[in-house]
Order: C-alpha cells, then structure tokens, then sequence
C-alpha cells in the first residue's frame, strides 16, 4: 500500500506548481544538493517551497489522526518525519535560504482555502524579504 503513495509530484504539489508558473515564477524542483530536497527552488529570490501532507509530517489539524493499527510503527516513522524536517528547516535557514510551507489543509478539507488564495500568498511571499512562513488552513470552529 504505502508504495503507491507518493513524495514528490503530489496533486497539491502540482497545483501550487502549474499556479506559480503561470504567475511567471521559475523554479528547480527537487533539488538534490539541498537539504530536505525542497519541492521548489527559486534560486533567484533565495526561496524554496515546501508542501507537506499533514498526515505525512504530523500536522496540528483535522487531516492528521494517528492510526489505530501498527501504532507503534506509525509514531516512530511520522515522529522520524517531524525531526528530519526540523533538521531540513534548520539546515535550509543556516544556508541562507528562505522557507515558505503549504500544509495540505490549505488546499483540503473543511479549512481549506481558495486555491488562487494559496497562490497569492506564496507569490507575495516569494516576493518579500520574509524569512520562514506558513500557509495553513483556516482556524476551524469546531463544525
């Protein structure tokens, strides 16, 4: 089962991707020479995107439940998960890049947002000079 799950060219991945190039945005994707191999690399404004499932790195949101079986498994892969990606954050930031990461609860869900939503705020952001940021879904109520 878990072969068929994908790491890179995810759906949310692709549409963030397809949105960004339309906007005129260039990137390299999956750059190997650094760390965490980020989903997108703009090079020229010292960014790189991150989009993470929440399932996959333990999100603090509705998507995220942990399983019921083989729970002993799942805590140590999604916490492994948790730490490298702390490590890639660090390692990202003391190379001087800037990290921007869309959480799939930004694109799915009940705090979902617009899609051109999303877009617009990366976009502003990769314009910016803001360090480390997050786009995650809207605060849920509860409903």
């Amino acid at each position: 089962m878990m072969a068929g799950i994908r790491g890179k060219d995810t759906r949310p991945e692709m549409t963030i991707r397809r949105m960004l190039h339309a906007l005129g945005f260039r990137y390299r994707l999956h750059d190997p020479k650094l760390p965490g191999k980020p989903d997108m690399v703009f090079p020229g404004c010292r960014a790189v995107i991150l989009v993470h499932g929440c399932f996959w790195h333990c999100h603090d949101c509705h998507l995220f439940k942990w399983p019921a079986s083989r729970a002993d498994f799942w805590r140590q892969k999604i916490t492994r998960n948790r730490e490298k990606d702390a490590e890639t954050m660090k390692a990202l930031t003391a190379e001087g890049w800037r990290v921007l990461t869309i959480w799939e609860c930004a694109l799915k869900g009940r705090t979902r947002h617009p899609v051109d939503e999303v877009v617009r705020k990366a976009a502003r952001w990769l314009r910016s000079d803001n360090r480390c940021e997050e786009i995650r879904g809207r605060e849920d109520d509860g409903e």
